[in-house]
């Protein structure tokens, strides 16, 4: 019990429990869950479960709730669309709101360069269109992928991914000629060097795919996100992109950036590649730009979003009225409440409680994060840096049952990812660490 925790039953509770019991009747057990609770309500950074329990929320819905759950600003403007029209397809019948979206997201895009931007429904389809777009605009098939990659899971989204388990296993064959190589992952570097003396090593095996695995008169694009989401919230080195964004100039090659969890102001700029002082040919967005509003987009240089022809790329729902005007004021909210320099902030405060804990705990084995976008990974040996998946499990499983919801992460499941609203309260953020710190202790303890 705290400040914002109130536990009122035995974790999961008995409206809870019941509900439970009705899902594993009525939904395909593909979706398990990540806390065996049902949401009643919820603002902010508190969520309140149909049992009475409030929980102090570190999830974010996977990366979605920027600017909270239930902002009253985007509340208010998501009621009044849904007064005047919920849809059209913007094809049939355009509105106005979809092209203001295109003119903000062009704006806030990096680049001296006349964009365009064009919207769809999830992550995954945003992806899938960004790698049509660019097939139009090179008339090349190939792409190349970074190892830990997630980039969702329909076709081609499930293709560039890179975790077997869960999301490729028995799902194949997959899209052709997508090819893959290594991230900076610094903690376990991938060609076994050191940072900074490996020279950015990693990024010269784009090169070396090109002379091994595909030509690049044959490559439309390399996909990569600019910090790893499922892949562990791996933020590589600053010249890491600038390298690979040299060598596909170098090679007519397109870059695109997946910006769908590392966006819209979780690293403490909007775009999360303005950290390196790159530009995109094409980037993705989707998760926090409408608040949880399903939508998701592709913005870039205009000559390449322009390549496909008529009714090449769309979709009935895509640019959904409610989403546009959603994401709208999504990014009035951002830039009203200094919501990027919050997250500068809150990710100080992560990462100086993640690195002391570091300091006292075995278990920690690597601390990382650029703006709030922070993760923590656990080792049962640092020498080894044997990874320790059980041992985060039962973390995340100390904090639920604390009042606290966290989410993992990681290709080895042993990375625990922060996503907590850029408005969670200072209190509450300290409140939650508090709870997770205690499970941290009482885990390294068992080793």
């Amino acid at each position: 019990m705290g400040k914002w925790i109130n536990l009122k039953t035995e974790l999961p509770g008995p409206k809870s429990l019941s509900w439970g019991e009705r899902k594993e009747k009525a939904v395909c057990r593909a979706y398990s869950l990540n806390v065996p609770i049902m949401i009643d309500k919820a603002k902010g950074a508190v969520l309140t479960d149909i049992d009475g329990n409030q929980f102090i929320d570190l999830t974010g819905g996977i990366g979605c709730l920027n600017v909270g759950h239930c902002h009253p600003e985007v509340v208010e403007a998501v009621k009044e669309q849904a007064e005047r029209f919920f849809h059209t397809d913007f094809t049939v019948v355009p509105y106005t709101s979809f092209v203001e979206l295109a003119e903000r997201l062009s704006e806030l895009l990096p680049g001296n360069y006349p964009k365009k931007a064009t919207f769809f429904n999830s992550g995954a389809e945003a992806v899938e269109n960004a790698c049509k777009i660019a097939k139009y605009y090179t008339n090349r098939r190939a792409f190349i992928a970074f190892e830990g990659a997630f980039h969702g899971r329909t076709l081609m989204a499930m293709s560039l991914t890179s975790k077997i388990m869960p999301y490729k296993h028995n799902m194949g064959p997959f899209a052709p000629e997508v090819y893959r190589i290594p991230f900076a992952y610094c903690y376990r570097c991938p060609v076994n060097l050191e940072y900074p003396s490996c020279d950015i090593a990693c990024a010269k095996q784009l090169e070396r795919a090109f002379l091994m695995y595909v030509e690049p008169t044959n490559t439309a694009a390399v996909v990569g996100e600019p910090v790893l989401g499922e892949g562990g919230f791996v933020v590589p080195p600053k010249e890491f992109y600038q390298r690979i964004r040299e060598i596909c100039d170098k090679n007519g090659v397109l870059l695109i950036l997946d910006e769908v969890q590392s966006g819209i102001g979780r690293t403490g700029k909007f775009f999360a590649h303005e950290h390196f002082g790159i530009t995109a040919d094409l980037v993705t967005v989707a998760k926090s730009v409408a608040g949880g509003i399903p939508i998701s987009g592709v913005v870039g240089r205009a000559e390449v979003m322009d390549a496909p022809h008529d009714s090449a790329i769309g979709g009935t729902y895509v640019g959904n009225p409610i989403g546009c005007v959603a994401a709208l004021k999504v990014i009035e909210v951002i830039k009203k409440h200094n919501l990027l320099e919050k997250g500068m902030k809150q990710g100080k405060t992560i990462l100086d409680r993640f690195n002391q804990w570091k300091k006292d705990f075995k278990i920690v084995g690597d601390v990382r994060g650029l703006g709030a976008m922070c993760g923590i990974e656990f080792v049962r040996d640092r020498k080894t840096k044997e990874p320790a998946p059980k041992e985060t499990a039962r973390i995340k499983d100390m904090a639920f049952k604390n009042g606290v919801l966290v989410l993992k992460a990681g290709i080895y499941g042993n990375v625990i990812r922060m996503l907590a609203p850029l408005v969670t309260e200072e209190d509450q953020l300290n409140e939650a660490l508090d709870v997770m710190e205690k499970a941290v202790a009482e885990v390294n303890a068992s080793l």
